[in-house]
């Protein structure tokens, strides 16, 4: 029964929707400040941005696991999440800026961030199982653009941070996990050759 529960799409739905919706409670009471709930949505997407792209090499390092399994079965729901947070973290800027928003549109920071949500809306929308079989091949061509929105993700957390170590350590995780998928393609797509 436990199982049961821990594998259902609607509990991992809850989890995911849990930590926005307790700030944006206490955003509403005034129990947390603009900053604070601009910062929190930021930084919840990228880490989720993070997991989702880390499914693929997790699972060629550990490909018996069944936790890896279970991440790749899902890494959909991830990837969803991620734009819901980032889409949360434009909100919550919008309503604070509102015209002005447009005044500071083309500044390198938040210029990186519109364009990451750019990106992000077409994979988003397109994660629903019925596009995912209606698109086949072009589907996956598509989604590559992952690895371009998590670069204008990055390039806008550096761009407006205050302290940009934080987002250093996280890109490195990143890095170091695409790094390693990267290697492995590589290896595997080397033709052995015959000794003697």
């Amino acid at each position: 029964m436990l199982l049961r529960i821990l594998r259902s799409r609607y509990v991992l739905w809850l989890l995911l929707t849990l930590p926005g919706a307790l700030v944006l409670i206490r955003y509403a009471v005034g129990q947390t400040f603009y900053g604070e709930i601009v910062h929190f949505t930021g930084v919840f997407a990228t880490r989720l941005l993070i997991v989702t792209m880390a499914v693929t090499p997790l699972r060629l390092m550990f490909k018996e696991a069944r936790w890896t399994a279970w991440l790749v079965q899902r890494r959909r729901y991830l990837g969803v999440a991620t734009f819901g947070y980032a889409a949360l973290h434009t909100a919550v800027y919008l309503a604070r800026k509102g015209p002005d928003a447009l005044a500071e549109f083309l500044e390198p920071g938040l210029l990186t961030g519109w364009l990451a949500f750019a990106v992000f809306t077409p994979l988003a929308i397109t994660s629903s199982d019925s596009l995912v079989h209606k698109l086949g091949r072009a589907w996956k061509r598509l989604h590559r653009l992952v690895y371009a929105a998590a670069a204008l993700t990055f390039a806008h957390w550096l761009l407006v941070a205050f302290d940009i170590v934080p987002g250093l350590i996280h890109l490195a995780v990143l890095g170091a996990l695409e790094g390693y998928r990267v290697v492995w393609e590589r290896l595997q797509s080397r033709p052995w050759k015959s000794r003697g």
